[in-house]
């Protein structure tokens, strides 16, 4: 079995990025990154800490993460599990990646930057949603903001409705739960999670 382990290796095996590539790394976000974010109804937010590393989904109306100015970002913290992970994350190691995607559009936009845990009321109360103050947000100084091409959402023909995937072709995340974990019960699971996702999302 052959390993890449350094740079050089890695290298060796393909070849150079074209100019246009290496030159639309951004270090702010421009009117097209600002237009993306105020549209995107959905990130994934890559974190690192002592336990390793993480990659959480965050969503809300679009818009829900604020361009305060061209090189930062605020992300409201809704309501999840309370493990708190990609918070703890950010304590402990401050760098943190952003991948937003807009539905019906392959191309996404990466940002890449570093955060901290804030509380200041005046900075929550603009990122209110359904009547709820966040507990806390992600400030993030951005580093690096560019456009990634679509094949990867091409490839994977993502958008495509009628690729989606029958609700009853896969078990129900109480179900799962009770697989994982003894002693739960998977239509109580079930239908805590549901009542969750009616009174609880905020």
């Amino acid at each position: 079995m052959s390993v890449l382990d350094s740079d050089s290796a890695l290298r060796d095996c393909y070849a150079q990025p074209i100019e246009m590539v290496q030159k639309k790394v951004l270090r702010r976000l421009d009117k097209h990154a600002r237009a993306f974010i105020a549209l995107s109804p959905f990130a994934v937010l890559a974190t690192h800490g002592p336990d390793g590393s993480d990659a959480s989904p965050r969503g809300d109306a679009p818009g829900f993460v604020q361009v305060v100015d061209d090189v930062t970002l605020l992300l409201p913290d809704r309501r999840g599990n309370n493990l708190i992970d990609s918070l703890r994350n950010v304590v402990a190691s401050p760098d943190v990646g952003l991948l937003f995607l807009l539905p019906g559009i392959n191309e996404t936009l990466r940002v890449n930057g570093t955060a901290r845990v804030i509380t200041d009321a005046e900075k929550l109360q603009p990122l209110t949603a359904q009547g709820k103050v966040p507990t806390s947000a992600l400030e993030i100084s951005v580093r690096e903001v560019y456009f990634h091409c679509g094949k990867a959402l091409i490839r994977s023909d993502l958008w495509n409705q009628q690729k989606q995937i029958a609700r009853e072709n896969f078990p129900t995340l109480g179900r799962i739960i009770a697989d994982q974990v003894a002693g739960i019960d998977a239509e109580a699971a079930d239908a805590n999670l549901q009542e969750s996702y009616r009174s609880r999302l905020y």
